[in-house]
């Protein structure tokens, strides 16, 4: 397994600077596979998502889809895919932002009863409670 940085996902995704860019195509769509699959860290796709959003206004949906993109690639595994998967559901049901619910969701996966928050939105979402 090879992990993949935020700076390499952005790249690729953004596809921003020539040179980066085409290292972080050919890295991902060409050395990666199946036996040998990229990793992906919760705090990767997380700071990917938000740099996303907000370094080059990305919109939660479009965000998601990506999400959506990685969670079915073959040569990818994704830590904690499960959650994610809840996140990028309730992004794109316009549920909540895909931080939030994934807080929420490995909250409930390490048994907490509530998660407990100081944002009004993020309350809202199931299993959090204003602190």
């Amino acid at each position: 397994m090879i992990g993949l940085d935020t700076n390499v996902l952005v790249r690729y995704f953004a596809q921003d600077d020539p040179i980066q860019s085409a290292k972080a195509l050919q890295l991902i769509e060409r050395r990666l596979t199946e036996d040998e699959p990229g990793f992906i860290s919760l705090v990767a796709l997380v700071e990917t998502v938000w740099v996303l959003q907000r370094r080059y206004r990305r919109d939660a949906r479009d965000v998601a889809a990506i999400i959506e993109r990685l969670l079915q690639a073959p040569v990818v595994v994704i830590e904690n895919a499960t959650e994610v998967f809840l996140a990028m559901t309730a992004v794109q049901e316009g549920r909540g932002s895909f931080s939030d619910v994934l807080i929420g969701a490995l909250g409930a996966k390490a048994g907490c009863s509530v998660t407990l928050t100081f944002d009004r939105k993020a309350a809202r979402l199931p299993g959090f409670a204003l602190a």
